[in-house]
């Protein structure tokens, strides 16, 4: 086992992807024949949401007849811009992870569940880049170290809206079946709509498996692919645009749990592919 604290940088072809195990096991940079790719910084790069996705309602859900509270911003961080009222994007990615191996293409890492989520069990992330250096596959577990619970997981990236100064921004293609609509407080009503245009904060439903394309015209085609059938699309920030694939829509704790037993771990994987167009 390496140092928890320090990033591993995995390389093959021409592409380099360093991962900050102590930043919450995200993907801090991914950098394809000498282009950055993700939105640099500390809340940045990609993310990995669990033991929920997205928004939880004002924290609160149930498992059975009990109600559970999960932290959410404090009052003045809602004053200030720093989150609304509801508990978002898990725990895992505040939480110093560890590394449990590294080679040159691909390392795993683990984190514990522990307090503020009511249950004790454990998350673990592989990342493997494609062997030509085109693509990486991010796979995540979810297990239980007893009880079962109901769990979410996906990952946040922030992909650069221009991939150089002055460039093209990226244009989203994907054909979602349906899009769950958003009520005023930013969480799904339950309902679902055709696709609406963006702009985006919103949850799209792609039951055939999650196929999204980004595309900087003459620069470079990216696809993020899963067998989810959830992906979230965020483009409201002028810097990023995000493609979230994730294993149950927001507020999925409370209408659409799924359980993680002893027995069945939850299990997700993405797999990113590229291709330079000049």
């Amino acid at each position: 086992m390496t140092n928890s604290a320090t990033p591993v940088t995995l390389r093959s072809g021409d592409t380099a992807v360093t991962v900050e195990p102590e930043n919450g096991c995200r993907l801090a940079s991914l950098v394809a024949g000498g282009t950055e790719l993700l939105v640099q910084g500390p809340g940045h790069g990609a993310f990995v949401m669990a033991p929920w996705c997205g928004r939880t309602d004002h924290g609160r859900f149930r498992n059975g007849g009990e109600l559970h509270q999960l932290p959410v911003p404090s009052e003045q961080d809602v004053r200030d811009g720093l989150g609304g009222p509801h508990a978002m994007h898990g725990t895992v990615r505040r939480l110093p992870w560890r590394t449990i191996r590294a080679d040159e293409r691909s390392a795993a890492f683990t984190v514990g569940l522990t307090d503020p989520w009511p249950w004790d069990g454990v998350v673990t992330q592989l990342v493997e880049l494609a062997e030509d250096g085109g693509g990486i596959t991010l796979t995540l577990g979810v297990e239980t170290y007893g009880n079962s619970f109901p769990a979410q997981a996906g990952w946040h990236p922030w992909f650069r809206r221009t991939l150089r100064e002055g460039g093209a921004e990226a244009q989203i293609r994907f054909a979602p079946e349906w899009q769950e609509e958003r009520g005023a407080d930013h969480l799904p009503t339950g309902r679902r709509i055709e696709p609406q245009p963006g702009p985006w904060d919103d949850c799209f439903g792609m039951p055939q498996g999650v196929d999204v394309t980004l595309t900087w015209p003459e620069e470079l085609e990216l696809n993020v692919s899963s067998r989810a059938e959830w992906v979230v699309l965020y483009d409201e920030q002028p810097a990023a645009v995000c493609v979230e694939p994730q294993s149950g829509p927001p507020n999925g704790l409370n209408s659409l749990p799924r359980f993680v037993t002893p027995i069945e771990p939850l299990e997700i994987a993405t797999t990113w592919t590229w291709r330079h167009l000049t």
